[in-house]
């Protein structure tokens, strides 16, 4: 094909096709030019490409990105593990020995410390009804009464939440803990998933959304010199710590409710002061006096 065709097919300019002919052969393509009437590009007869489009970046980023485990419970340990190995056979070999060494130095565990494994039995089902769109009856426990519940799904995908799965389901869509599904029956009732939705963009306003209902008290707190707070206390100081004369830090910070302030308060011991609201503040004085009496 001539530059000419080959613009017009690919809907650009004939100085984009030169520039981009040029870039291919000083990466290793075989395609050259003849000139004349009847000439034109030609890329040599019987080349595959070997994954040569891939930077050193890229084929570390690709096996690092693999996570075993969370496949594993989906089902999909073995096809993973075939697949990576049909990657790595396809790379050229330089690219090849830094995706060995990304594999050999990096470990991907995605679970927090201090916590069992959650149990997922039904994991594999929930997720062929999300590839297959079919809808799902489960039988659900949530935290309120009633605590069990049933519920019709039809399951728009899959999140991996440090550790935790979640399915997000229509209608609504709403949320679901997999390990909090205690039955659940296959159907073979279809569903449509909307065009529009996005699982990435509902999971960051989800979670945006989950913090804003939960941290809605106030707390107004002193710390002393030289305290070393962490999380949302960390964060408030930063953004609005207000040193007095005295060298602490007065700083106003966001509060699930009272009994969680207490306990996340009293971790810091005598190198935070709670001034306000006056039920905390009274609460952990109760506790500190019962904490002087026991311990004489």
């Amino acid at each position: 094909m001539t530059a000419a065709q080959l613009a017009e097919e690919l809907e650009v300019s004939v100085r984009t096709v030169y520039r981009d002919v040029e870039a291919l052969g000083a990466a290793g393509v075989p395609l050259y030019g003849d000139a004349g009437h009847a000439g034109g590009y030609r890329l040599l007869d019987g080349y595959r490409t070997r994954l040569t489009g891939l930077t050193a970046g890229e084929a570390e980023a690709l096996f690092l990105a693999g996570v075993p485990g969370p496949a594993a419970e989906l089902g999909l340990g073995p096809v993973l593990a075939a697949a990576r190995l049909k990657v790595r056979a396809a790379l050229p070999h330089e690219l090849r020995g830094h995706a060995d060494r990304i594999s050999s130095r990096f470990h991907l565990d995605a679970p927090g410390w201090y916590a069992d494994a959650d149990d997922t039995p039904y994991l594999p089902a929930v997720a062929d009804a999300v590839w297959n769109g079919r809808v799902l009856r489960i039988l659900y426990r949530r935290w309120r009464e009633p605590t069990d519940v049933e519920r019709r799904l039809e399951p728009y995908g899959l999140v991996l939440k440090a550790g935790r799965w979640y399915v997000v389901a229509g209608p609504g869509p709403r949320t679901y803990r997999v390990d909090q599904i205690l039955e659940l029956a296959s159907t073979e009732e279809e569903f449509t998933r909307p065009e529009d939705f996005d699982l990435a963009a509902y999971w960051t306003a989800y979670q945006q959304e989950f913090h804003r209902r939960l941290r809605r008290g106030r707390a107004v707190v002193r710390l002393a010199p030289g305290s070393r707070p962490s999380g949302p206390l960390a964060d408030a100081v930063a953004a609005d710590g207000r040193t007095d004369e005295d060298g602490w830090t007065l700083v106003t910070v966001s509060i699930e409710s009272v009994d969680q302030a207490h306990d996340d308060f009293l971790r810091l011991g005598a190198a935070v002061e709670v001034l306000e609201p006056p039920e905390l503040r009274e609460r952990i004085a109760a506790t500190v006096r019962e904490l002087a009496r026991r311990y004489g």
